[in-house]
């Protein structure tokens, strides 16, 4: 597992969320299960890490698998009760900064709940319009 990936999923594990931030590229890029676009900059998706940090419950990781320039964390949680199976896709530049986070999670069910949950969380938040 590369040092940066290593240092996501401390950060992660503890609620560190200051120690997330130097590990991105301004320019980043996180992919969502629930959106076609993605999150653009390092703001937003720190932004959204913090909505999805506070939306998860007994958050964590089960495993791990390692590429060349890439990582995935798999992990367990839960939303409202529904069970969420997911993996954390890392792609790096020559630095190991994160250029690209995707999110995948399982069962439809769980995209749902993760989707509304995240959704109130950014707009609480201020990152998105309420939907009209």
């Amino acid at each position: 597992m590369s040092t940066t990936t290593q240092r996501f999923r401390d950060a992660v594990l503890s609620g560190d969320h200051a120690a997330i931030e130097p590990l991105f590229t301004p320019d980043a890029r996180m992919f969502s299960p629930v959106k076609f676009t993605p999150f653009e900059g390092r703001p937003m998706i720190l932004g959204l890490l913090g909505v999805l940090l506070r939306t998860f419950e007994d958050f964590r990781y089960v495993g791990e698998f390692h590429g060349t320039d890439s990582d995935v964390l798999e992990f367990r949680a839960a939303v409202k009760g529904t069970e969420i199976h997911g993996v954390d896709l890392f792609r790096f530049n020559d630095e190991g900064l994160i250029t690209e986070l995707t999110v995948m999670v399982r069962p439809l069910s769980a995209v749902t709940a993760l989707s509304d949950a995240v959704l109130a969380g950014l707009v609480a938040d201020g990152l998105v319009p309420a939907p009209k």
